[in-house]
């Protein structure tokens, strides 16, 4: 996008789909409801999209099932279906621009990001699965002269997608590149927040080749369409990102249908390690301070924990200050702007109520700590960090979901370790040190799924991401592990006569 474009103006002559997409056209809910969703930069209407419900879900179902069964994509080449897929993906770079925009508009975060970040991300994950697609071999194994034993997968069958509202292109590429890759049909449910930018990719997917019933978008609520899903019988797998509380209940739906495979991605609290013996702080200010601002703290890697030795706290936040405060919060279309909205009120509230509890619990404010531009109506909180938290306080163990730093010291490696992991959950940490031997070593101590040293990072689309503990489990999103649970692993025994 051009840097002068007035993104207000462009704003103006967007007219959003929000239909479902199931079976190659998009469809009203059944129920014939709707939903609001809002732009939380503005407080005001966005859209008002289609409710879907049970009834959508199986009729997208079954679409996926006879699609998959009939081979229209599953039984492709695997170059065929690669070729679709860069369509897909250069379809995509074709509309990103429009594409960033409703990201923005949906989800409150600033246009910079979705241009930036979000959609050359999803673009290239897209083109990266795409071109593994011909790249997996099966296996022979090791038998005697008269067998062949040969490992082989298949893919998994119909996939449910249900997604969050903090990247909503980005994640559910993640989930529905290495899937279709592997050939299977998927039926997605957006976040009910975050629909929009879904729903149009669905006719992308359609225009690039991908058959009718492959590619399913079901709109709705969690309780509603999300538990559709969860507990429908004719569904294979179904990965899902969202709060520890949703991943549960998705447990729950396995055991009580067709113990389909799940998937989940349930958040962090992850750890900022800064060692004693680090010399220069402005690259580490800059970092840690990505790692909490970046998408306004609602991320899952979010770096929210910062634990620094004690003889440098002091230093460290003085030069970490001015850098939160550099980062400008304001209307999502403006460039200059760097943290957005929080997503819906609701969520604002969640924030400021941590802000308050932390108080309460002793933690002295550094910086920040309100609500700020409440006259637009949007759902602004600005950079707080808090200093004196100590490992068990709510503000230290609960996912806030906000931009929200926690300051906490320790002595020696050995306690900067036992903080890092006292936590339940292990998704990401970060660690910065000048000695080659302590990055090693306190490295391999941390429990989590992602570990980056002197920078904050989740890595390329090479490499998993997926956590410990109660960040999630059953399998990694990103990289060449992310085929694995799309698929089924099959022992062929071949006897020779």
């Amino acid at each position: 996008m051009n840097v002068h474009t007035d993104f207000h103006a462009q704003a103006q002559t967007l007219k959003f789909e929000t239909r479902a997409f199931i079976d190659g056209a998009y469809v009203a809910a059944q129920s014939g409801e709707n939903f609001e969703t809002v732009n939380p930069a503005t407080g005001k209407l966005l859209a008002n999209v289609a409710a879907g419900g049970a009834a959508d879900v199986d009729v997208a179902v079954k679409a996926a099932r006879r699609s998959f069964e009939a081979g229209t994509w599953s039984g492709l080449p695997p170059r065929e279906r690669k070729k679709v897929l860069l369509r897909f993906a250069d379809l995509i770079d074709k509309h990103s621009a429009e594409l960033a925009l409703i990201e923005t508009l949906d989800c409150g975060k600033p246009i910079n990001d979705s241009i930036n970040v979000d959609l050359p991300d999803s673009i290239e994950t897209l083109r990266w699965h795409a071109e593994a697609t011909d790249k997996i071999y099966d296996q022979v194994s090791p038998a005697p002269r008269d067998v062949v034993s040969m490992i082989v997968r298949e893919p998994i069958g119909v996939v449910g997608g249900v997604l969050p509202w903090n990247f909503p292109l980005f994640v559910a590429m993640w989930k529905l590149a290495p899937a279709l890759a592997g050939g299977n049909s998927l039926v997605l449910k957006p976040a009910e927040q975050t629909s929009l930018s879904l729903i149009r990719l669905a006719a992308l997917a359609s225009e690039a080749g991908i058959p009718d019933g492959v590619f399913n978008v079901v709109p709705g609520l969690g309780p509603t369409a999300g538990q559709a899903i969860g507990l429908h019988k004719d569904i294979d797998c179904v990965s899902f990102t969202g709060s520890g509380e949703v991943g549960r209940l998705f447990l729950k739906y396995s055991a009580d249908s067709n113990m389909k495979r799940i998937i989940l991605e349930c958040g962090g609290k992850s750890p900022a390690i800064v060692m004693g013996d680090v010399r220069n702080f402005a690259p580490i200010v800059e970092n840690v301070a990505t790692g909490i601002l970046f998408c306004q703290g609602e991320n899952c890697s979010a770096g929210s924990r910062l634990i620094v030795h004690e003889s440098i706290k002091d230093r460290l936040l003085d030069e970490l200050k001015p850098v939160f405060e550099s980062w400008t919060v304001g209307d999502p279309l403006e460039r200059t702007t760097r943290i957005g909205a929080m997503i819906e009120q609701e969520h604002l509230a969640k924030v400021l109520s941590y802000i308050e509890t932390g108080r309460k619990e002793g933690a002295r404010i550094a910086l920040g700590g309100s609500q700020i531009l409440a006259g637009t109506g949007g759902s602004f909180v600005e950079p707080t960090i808090f200093d004196g938290v100590s490992n068990n306080m709510k503000i230290a163990r609960e996912e806030i979901f906000g931009p929200v730093l926690s300051v906490i010291t320790f002595k020696d490696e050995a306690d900067a370790v036992r903080l890092a992991n006292d936590t339940n959950y292990g998704l990401a940490a970060s660690l910065y040190t000048d000695d080659l031997n302590t990055a090693h070593r306190v490295a391999k101590q941390i429990r989590a799924g992602t570990v980056s040293v002197n920078c904050y990072s989740e890595g390329d689309f090479a490499v998993p991401f997926g956590g410990y503990k109660e960040s999630g489990f059953g399998g990694k999103d990103k990289g060449l592990a992310a085929h694995d649970q799309y698929t089924e692993t099959k022992a062929v025994w071949i006897q020779l006569r």
